[in-house]
């Protein structure tokens, strides 16, 4: 029987990353644990030496629940051409993402996406755009690596997560008894309350579908919920915060039902004495909520293209379109 979701990520997906000139290509970056990470990447880059560019590369990290192509599908075409060089990876059990390690931590996955970088001759400098969980992985290469990372943008997502955070995430979704129920749905119905939680736009979508995207983007749930409990779990990691040296947009869309945009407010207005430094900004976008970059996407791309024309080190085309 035809998966209809994954004829989506093939036919139309997919095209959206080739228009834009990109190609996939698999990174091993851990031998002893089988670690590979799959990218989408410039095409006319080569797997070594890619150093030698005029272009500046763009990082955008994925959430929770998609791969790197699903959630950055129609923002690759407008970065690319911009004369961004445009780096699209599935974390570590996502997408074509895979790894042997035990180790479940979002500093794992930097480090993975960190490596996979430099194998590919990004030693720097670039901008990575994360959201919701990819956002933790943002903050946490920015604070590894300040000579890869030269600017951060991040939607719906905080440095760290904390129990009150948790605990307010379960109160505004009273149909969830955990984080790991809401995230790693099992049933249609518990996927129809992710989508419509995660949107602001109220949309119908056919059952077969959404039982076509549980099949083929909910995989790896023991890994997945492993990731969830490890991130859940994290402790006393407020008090030893690193203070970030990068710029850092804020990009929100104004109805997050997940990270609400006073997370962001609160990020900002304490950015001079925290963990952001004094170069955060913080920029809403109305009538969006969770999955801004794909309620919004013009609007998103805009906010992007702007905050990447002003912190980039190479002159770009016109951002304007």
């Amino acid at each position: 029987m035809v998966n209809w979701v994954e004829v989506l990520r093939k036919h139309f997906v997919a095209r959206l990353a080739t228009s834009a000139g990109l190609r996939q290509h698999a990174v091993a970056v851990d031998e002893e644990n089988g670690t590979v990470i799959n990218f989408w990447l410039p095409s006319h880059k080569k797997a070594s030496h890619m150093n030698h560019n005029q272009h500046h590369p763009v990082v955008l990290v994925h959430g929770f629940a998609g791969d790197g192509m699903m959630t950055w599908g129609f923002q690759v075409g407008a970065l690319a051409k911009c004369g961004h060089d445009v780096y699209v990876p599935d974390l570590v059990h996502f997408g074509g993402s895979t790894s042997r390690s035990p180790d479940r931590s979002v500093a794992f996955q930097a480090r993975c996406l960190t490596a996979a970088l430099r194998n590919l001759g990004v030693a720097g400098p670039c901008t990575v755009v994360g959201f919701s969980y990819g956002g933790f992985v943002a903050f946490e290469m920015a604070a590894a690596c300040p000579g890869l990372v030269r600017s951060v943008v991040v939607s719906g997502c905080t440095v760290t997560y904390t129990d009150a955070m948790n605990d307010a995430l379960l109160g505004r979704h009273a149909g969830a008894r955990s984080i790991t129920e809401l995230m790693l749905p099992e049933t249609v119905e518990q996927l129809r309350l992710l989508f419509s939680s995660a949107m602001h736009m109220k949309m119908w979508f056919p059952r077969r579908l959404v039982k076509d995207f549980l099949k083929v983007m909910c995989n790896n749930r023991k890994e997945r919920a492993e990731m969830l409990d490890d991130m859940v779990n994290m402790r006393g990691k407020e008090a030893s915060a690193p203070v970030f040296q990068q710029n850092i947009l804020l990009l929100w869309g104004e109805n997050d039902n997940f990270f609400p945009v006073e997370d962001g407010e609160s990020l900002k207005e304490n950015s001079g004495c925290m963990e952001l430094g004094e170069k955060a900004t913080l920029q809403t976008i109305s009538k969006a909520g969770h999955l801004a970059q794909l309620e919004r996407p013009c609007v998103y791309n805009r906010y992007l293209k702007k905050f990447l024309a002003a912190h980039s080190p190479f002159e770009l085309v016109n951002t304007s379109s």
